[in-house]
């Protein structure tokens, strides 16, 4: 009492004591409020007036966040059907780049056939004008000695023989005259066309060599925009725990076809190391790009989509949690939203689980397969097949759960990985 009376005295100065006056027909009554119990009830109105300011804001940020996840999730899915449209043009675009450039190097390549064959043809005229040349030179030593001789005669003749041994032997000479002209007209004209012959075969070695040096650098320009194009893929399996050389071979061996006519090969390098080279080149391109096509094979195949395409909240990560493995992530949302599946496949399962509630499990190519946990409606049925973006069931809270979500998980090879690293990894591709 005296504590009381203590702190009423000093809480007088700013709550004086009031009095409630409460009139009835024949008496009155009156209320007295002391300075402590005002302040008792200005400190729960206070407390009252700051709850309710608390769990506002608790509602409205609820509401923000939930705008902005849909806004996230609409943005997502924007970028992904964008960057997955960039990245089939852009493949389209190096498989034609691919295609011009083999179909360029194999016209320089017919191109280079032909110029080593004028090449040689040149080379087999030179030494047929040489032959003839030195025949034509022998001919001529021939034809000079046999006018010296003729000359000789002629002389011996024209001092014992009468005038008609002079005018044949004049003819004779005259008709070896002519025929010694033709044989140097001959020989000019030969050295001639050696000469053209030469100079015709250094211009094609030169234009090869052009030709040789202008294919390396395409092939290379190509080298490198397949090798940056395969990088993120390769990377995009590493993250979500995936091994690339598996997951090669076995679209290799799905898509392994082969068949049609072998035809011979239309043209011959003649043991060049340049051209030999380029040969080496475009088949690492061409290797290169059969990678990232089965790269390609591999992402369509795969569970990347988002399970919601509605608003909705991450409530729960991949990890442990209560003490136990938490193998999936949540997802809450109102009771009743779509649930759609992220990748082509087989249902494997559809009916209730303990623990999930009504599940669905879905089997992917290259050994994943996705679940999806405490449905209020499943809509496909065991051995249906359904593609990415198709939907499978309503969200609920069926099963071991607090509230209306969805539990989802990602399998490999049996082995359960954060869904969040596919997610992620959809987003950082596409």
């Amino acid at each position: 009492m005296r504590i009381t009376h203590s702190l009423n005295s000093v809480l007088e100065r700013w709550l004086p004591e009031q009095r409630l006056f409460l009139k009835s027909d024949k008496t009155t009554r009156f209320l007295r409020l002391r300075p402590a119990t005002q302040l008792v009830a200005l400190g729960g109105i206070a407390l009252v007036f700051g709850w309710s300011i608390i769990a506002s804001s608790i509602l409205v940020i609820d509401a923000i966040s939930a705008g902005s996840s849909r806004d996230q999730a609409r943005r997502s899915q924007t970028a992904f059907e964008a960057r997955l449209t960039d990245l089939s043009a852009e493949r389209d675009s190096r498989a034609a780049e691919a295609a011009a450039a083999q179909n360029r190097f194999t016209v320089a390549l017919d191109q280079v056939s032909r110029m080593q064959s004028q090449l040689l043809d040149s080379e087999a005229r030179r030494r047929e004008l040489e032959t003839g040349m030195g025949a034509v030179q022998s001919s001529l030593q021939q034809a000079v000695k046999a006018q010296h001789q003729a000359q000789a005669e002629a002389d011996q003749a024209s001092a014992t023989a009468p005038a008609v041994r002079t005018a044949e032997l004049q003819a004779a000479l005259d008709i070896l005259s002519g025929e010694l002209k033709r044989a140097a007209a001959d020989r000019a004209d030969a050295v001639r066309e050696a000469e053209d012959a030469r100079r015709t075969a250094e211009a094609v070695s030169i234009e090869r060599d052009q030709i040789v040096a202008r294919n390396d650098q395409i092939l290379t320009q190509l080298e490198d925009a397949v090798t940056v194009s395969v990088k993120p893929l390769d990377e995009m399996f590493r993250s979500v725990g995936m091994n690339p050389d598996e997951i090669l071979d076995t679209v290799r061996r799905g898509y392994s076809g082969q068949g049609g006519p072998l035809n011979p090969i239309g043209y011959s390098s003649s043991g060049n190391a340049e051209i030999s080279q380029g040969e080496a080149k475009a088949n690492e391109i061409l290797i290169t790009l059969d990678q990232m096509n089965s790269y390609r094979i591999a992402v369509e195949k795969m569970p990347l989509a988002m399970p919601l395409q509605s608003a909705f909240r991450y409530t729960s990560p991949y990890g442990r949690r209560w003490g136990r493995a938490h193998e999936g992530i949540d997802m809450a949302a109102p009771v009743g939203t779509p649930i759609f599946s992220t990748g082509d496949g087989v249902v494997v399962f559809a009916g209730w689980q303990r623990g999930y509630g009504n599940l669905v499990k879905i089997q992917h190519a290259l050994g994943t397969e996705t679940r999806y946990g405490h449905m209020s409606k499943i809509r496909v049925k065991a051995g249906q097949k359904v593609s990415r973006g198709s939907r499978i069931g309503d969200m609920g809270n069926t099963g071991r759960s607090t509230g209306s979500h969805l539990h989802y998980e990602v399998r490999v090879n049996g082995r359960a990985v954060d869904p969040m690293s596919f997610i992620k990894a959809a987003q950082n591709v596409f």
